[in-house]
């Protein structure tokens, strides 16, 4: 793996820490004011984004790097609804796809096609993330100013569970 490749990719690993990290945060706030649902979900979230990071971590070393781990940046605690959480949610999304994709831009033109193959799960689950997240927002709008919409919503997102999943070319 060369220079360009692997300082990428170490922003990269830090990019998927912060991201658990924020929604550890967002997390925090969803316990904080008692829907715990919604607390349930960014909690799946953030051990998802974790898994995203180690996946990076371990493909490193598999192509003999060095992981160079960085300060993660405080996340934001607070926001004034659950549509202003997940709106914050898509808005990061679609950051990290563009993160993914610039991976993606390198590896081409570094010629890394190891890298390039190993990327391309990131793409499908990038989709995956923001069309996931545009379906929580959608309920919200349609449910917004109603509190029975709210706690259905709640419960409905309560039922999330990480599981581990594994990119298909491993």
């Amino acid at each position: 793996m060369n220079e360009k490749i692997l300082n990428a990719i170490n922003k990269q690993i830090n990019a998927e820490m912060y991201s658990a990290y924020l929604y550890l945060s967002m997390e925090a706030h969803f316990q904080s004011i008692g829907l715990l649902g919604f607390a349930t979900w960014m909690r799946a979230q953030a051990q998802e984004e974790m898994m995203h990071a180690m996946k990076f971590y371990d493909y490193v070393y598999e192509r003999g790097g060095t992981v160079t781990l960085e300060a993660i940046d405080k996340p934001e605690a607070t926001w004034d609804t659950p549509l202003a959480v997940f709106e914050a949610v898509l808005a990061h999304e679609k950051h990290v796809t563009s993160l993914i994709n610039d991976l993606v831009e390198l590896a081409i033109n570094e010629r890394d096609h190891a890298s390039n193959i190993f990327l391309q799960w990131y793409v499908t689950e990038q989709v995956e993330e923001e069309a996931s997240v545009n379906e929580v927002i959608d309920k919200l709008k349609l449910i917004e100013g109603t509190r029975s919409g709210l706690f259905m919503v709640d419960a409905e997102l309560g039922k999330r569970v990480f599981t581990e999943t594994e990119p298909a070319a491993e």
